[in-house]
């Protein structure tokens, strides 16, 4: 039997936490941990470092997803973080990715949606809407610096670019007209380039670099 995903959920609306809970612990392959109102409650349970994914509101009143996200991860925790939000501001997004947040979930979309999320989430592969990713790549253009012409050529680009909008590899090369194993080679070609082993860190890379291919941020030298 394929293991369950171990979910924690921190959201400080009484409302939303409790339906959304009754929901996830619906799901047969989702296991709900726990659920808390706040930051410090979550960092403090014992069930933190058990889980697969933590799903994080953004605001928490008091302290901000932010803060969890620093925290946790400057304790060890290794698992993923899902931002199950309202809305975040183009910086405070970007922030969330650098800090080690793997996607950005806005709470508007459909519940459905949202599993779809935490599955593709866990398995270690981004999650971005297209309002998120404008935002990333709002607050990645604004920090932008002169910079060498781009290392990547047009179809690892394009490849990049469907990593961004969270395609799966069969979808790419559908969009892109070329096979599933040709969509993978390039794959490896930018985890080559760019020094990282997973979908996830080359998301992060390439916001970092802040650098657009078009519409979206791809990698300078």
């Amino acid at each position: 039997m394929k293991k369950k995903i171990r979910l924690l959920l921190v959201d400080d609306h009484t409302l939303f936490r409790e339906g959304l809970a009754r929901l996830l612990a619906a799901e047969s392959g989702l296991e709900l941990a726990g659920h808390f109102s706040s930051a410090a409650e979550a960092l403090a349970s014992e069930e933190l470092t058990s889980v697969d994914v933590v799903l994080l509101d953004f605001d928490l009143g008091e302290k901000r997803g932010l803060h969890f996200i620093r925290e946790s991860r400057s304790r060890g925790f290794t698992g993923k973080i899902l931002m199950v939000t309202a809305g975040m501001s183009e910086m405070d997004a970007l922030l969330a990715f650098e800090g080690g947040a793997s996607g950005i979930f806005l709470k508007h979309n459909p519940p459905a949606e949202l599993t779809t999320a935490i599955h593709r989430v866990a398995s270690g592969e981004p999650w971005l809407d297209a309002s998120s990713l404008s935002s990333l790549v709002g607050a990645a253009s604004n920090q932008m610096k002169p910079h060498a012409p781009s290392i990547l050529n047009q179809r690892e680009q394009a490849v990049l670019k469907g990593v961004f909008e969270g395609l799966t590899n069969k979808e790419i090369g559908s969009q892109m007209a070329i096979s599933e194993s040709y969509v993978k080679a390039l794959l490896q070609q930018l985890f080559a380039k760019t020094g990282v082993r997973t979908r996830s860190q080359l998301v992060r890379v390439a916001l970092e670099k802040h650098i657009e291919y078009g519409g979206a941020p791809v990698l300078d030298t």
